[in-house]
């Protein structure tokens, strides 16, 4: 277990270093005509790969079902999401451009994102149901505990000056230096799952028959969709919750700069900070998973959520809002992890893969409707705390249609 676990560490650097401080953050500045017109493009390709990843994550996923083995798809999946990575070393100024960086990262996007579909529908063939939140927890744990690790090496090695390695700043190579480091790290940790954990047997199908198969499969679930009616609940529960956790993320930074007059270099270690804690909280929690159930975890840890959202609304002090941040992060990893755990349990074993990819489907079908709502907010009531106050919408909503969810103690 410990081996599976590890692909969580290996895997966030890209969510880390690409998607949310690095590469993101580069491209808008150094890649693009001008920050404006960067942030278009690049919201343009991240909300492509999110819907190449929501669309096709449900079918291969019965698919991998059909064939029984998942780790050919992880493979491929982590492959594609490396040699992406790797090839951002060539987005520069002067290099290959807006839309080659733009179609690099979407792929290195969808790539990672896919690997993770299969990657989470492992996980309740290789533990007892009584200890699937514990080690859901752990990974979640770990994969935040990867993403900073992989940070400070490249902040400390590679972009600040001087760093561990002495690298020319001419054409920004410490910065896309970064980027293979990301490749090398997500290859590197993510060979303990391949060598070390165990697959299911392969069913003997061929690719043709296993993709044929894998339609009529995901065309009757669709068919028999009140058969799962409480898998339909919570899967709509999650997408709210984490809507509003994508929001949170995604305005954090904003806010923090425009309430508090906190530079980049303050937002940078206050979004450390929180995945600090949300790591923290992953590994802490996940014991509680395991005794009380996932559904009371979410619910909990909603809890949580909403009661540091709502005081960091209200707090004016710089110092308050660092405490209410990092209170609000022990509860960010738990309310992810547990609802790994709890679908890990709840979907039937011969669909489990298929049900983890509408699992990624509900992450990103409804990803636009938090960023839209809190920008009408923000302009119709001119003010950055009206807008963020969303928020808590999204988490009460999810929390109230998770009241709806029986527990599940044991993985069908």
């Amino acid at each position: 277990m410990p081996a599976w676990a590890l692909y969580d560490w290996a895997n966030s650097a890209f969510a880390t270093l690409v998607q949310t401080f690095v590469f993101a953050a580069y491209f808008t500045r150094q890649v693009a005509d001008d920050e404006i017109t960067g942030t278009a493009q690049w919201g343009y390709a991240t909300a492509a790969a999110a819907l190449v990843v929501a669309l096709s994550g449900p079918l291969l996923g019965a698919v991998a079902d059909q064939g029984g083995r998942r780790k050919p798809f992880i493979a491929v999946f982590t492959a594609l999401g490396v040699a992406a990575t790797a090839a951002l070393w060539f987005v520069g100024p002067g290099g290959l451009g807006v839309l080659p960086a733009l179609a690099l990262v979407a792929a290195a996007t969808v790539g990672v994102e896919l690997a993770v579909v299969f990657y989470n529908a492992m996980l309740p063939d290789l533990v007892p149901a009584q200890r699937i939140g514990r080690w859901s927890g752990w990974g979640w744990g770990l994969g935040y505990a990867g993403g900073l690790a992989c940070l400070v090496v490249a902040l400390f090695g590679f972009i600040e000056e001087p760093g561990w390695l002495d690298l020319p700043r001419d054409g920004a190579a410490h910065v896309r230096a970064t980027f293979v480091l990301t490749a090398v790290w997500l290859a590197l940790f993510s060979l303990p799952l391949f060598l070390l954990t165990p697959d299911r047997p392969s069913r003997g199908k061929g690719a043709a028959r296993a993709l044929r198969d894998g339609v009529a499969q995901l065309l009757g679930s669709l068919a028999r969709v009140r058969d799962y009616a409480v898998i339909v609940r919570f899967l709509l529960a999650r997408m709210l919750f984490i809507d509003g956790l994508a929001t949170l993320f995604a305005f954090g930074g904003v806010y923090a700069a425009g309430a508090f007059d906190m530079d980049e270099r303050q937002v940078l270690l206050f979004g450390i900070a929180l995945n600090a804690t949300a790591g923290a909280g992953a590994f802490a929690f996940a014991w509680i998973d395991d005794r009380l159930g996932s559904r009371a975890t979410m619910l909990w840890s909603l809890a949580g959520l909403m009661a540091s959202s709502a005081a960091l609304l209200l707090v004016r002090d710089p110092l308050w809002f660092w405490g209410f941040g990092m209170l609000l992060g022990v509860f960010v990893g738990p309310v992810q992890s547990a609802s790994r755990s709890y679908l890990a349990r709840a979907a039937p074993a011969p669909l489990r893969t298929e049900m983890f990819g509408l699992f990624a489907l509900s992450g990103k079908a409804t990803a636009f409707l938090g960023p839209l709502l809190v920008g009408w907010v923000t302009v119709a009531a001119a003010s950055q705390r009206a807008g963020m106050a969303t928020i808590l919408v999204f988490f009460a909503a999810g929390a109230a249609l998770l009241f709806t969810v029986p527990e599940q103690r044991t993985a069908r």
